[in-house]
């Protein structure tokens, strides 16, 4: 080899470790910008509870007060699931909020985990586990170590984590804003909130797990209920629309495979709810949860749809906890 080539290879070896040091410094710059994406701990209930947490970089001179939106996982799912479904982490970076996805419970450490919703879903449904307990505690944890603002906390979820966000606005009403399950259900014996919390509510008329006209569970895990029938679709939007003192009957517009209701409710207030004709168990516009899942399709954009309901919406008064 001579000089000359020498030569050369050293300085393309230096040009590409020089190339490698910058690329990786760039994580530790948006790091230092101010991102938090991480998973931790607390212990409730003498169980040891894991979230992950998505917080955006600060956009003003000091600490601005961000909206918080809880996204709760289905049956059998995970936080990760749950992320990678719905697509919050990329919206919240871009909207400026905090997105927490909780873990549900369960015999292993991280997969086929469940919420206890009241009769679903399998080990948190069996074992009562607190899951009331442990948002509110992990509610209380969040506020006092970000900047989050208490008037502006939402809850979503898919499956039994839509039927946990139900359980959460009956029952922490002082506390959340507006949720919004999606392919989810009441079971007609839910605490009457003591205060209004908004609603919106995603459902598929092809979905065969949580049945939109009602009846007896099917899916993968029949057996994870305690045999009481889901109520019809619809029975969400009414019991939301008692709970905010809403008008009459709902208003419906059609748009192809979009069916859309829609309660006239006082100011401040709503609750609304989408059939989609062509969808079934899925997060509509999202990701498959597994491999042969219903299709998410594009009829709707639940992710877009759910948090430009949020945005509009919050406490006008925040009780002690």
């Amino acid at each position: 080899m001579t000089t000359r080539s020498a030569l050369k290879r050293w300085r393309v070896c230096v040009r590409r470790l020089l190339a490698g040091l910058a690329a990786a410094a760039i994580p530790s710059l948006a790091a230092a910008a101010g991102d938090a994406d991480h998973r931790q701990t607390l212990t409730h209930d003498g169980l040891v509870r894991s979230y992950l947490l998505r917080v955006p970089p600060a956009t003003g001179g000091g600490p601005e007060k961000m909206p918080l939106v809880i996204v709760l996982h289905g049956g059998g799912g995970n936080a990760a699931n749950a992320e990678s479904m719905s697509g919050f982490t990329a919206l919240a970076a871009r909207e400026g909020f905090i997105v927490a996805y909780p873990d549900g419970s369960g015999r292993m450490r991280d997969r086929l985990l469940t919420w206890n919703a009241g009769h679903c879903c399998g080990y948190a449904m069996q074992n009562r586990v607190d899951d009331v307990g442990f948002i509110r505690m992990l509610l209380d944890r969040l506020i006092r170590d970000y900047p989050l603002d208490p008037q502006r906390i939402y809850v979503t979820g898919i499956s039994n984590g839509g039927m946990m966000a139900h359980r959460l606005g009956s029952e922490l009403p002082q506390r959340i804003a507006a949720i919004a399950p999606v392919v989810a259900a009441v079971f007609g014996d839910e605490k009457q909130p003591a205060l209004p919390v908004s609603a919106l509510m995603i459902n598929g008329m092809l979905d065969r797990s949580v049945p939109y006209r009602g009846g007896p569970p099917g899916g993968r895990f029949p057996d994870a209920w305690d045999g009481t029938p889901v109520k019809p679709a619809m029975a969400q939007a009414e019991f939301w629309g008692r709970a905010n003192r809403c008008d009459g009957q709902p208003a419906r517009e059609e748009r192809g495979a979009v069916q859309h209701w829609r309660y006239r409710c006082p100011a401040g207030q709503a609750v609304e709810l989408y059939l989609l004709t062509d969808t079934g168990h899925t997060w509509p516009g999202g990701r498959s949860g597994r491999r042969g899942a219903d299709d998410p399709g594009s009829t709707l954009d639940a992710t877009a749809v759910i948090w430009a309901f949020f945005r509009t919406h919050k406490r006008t008064a925040v009780p002690a906890p």
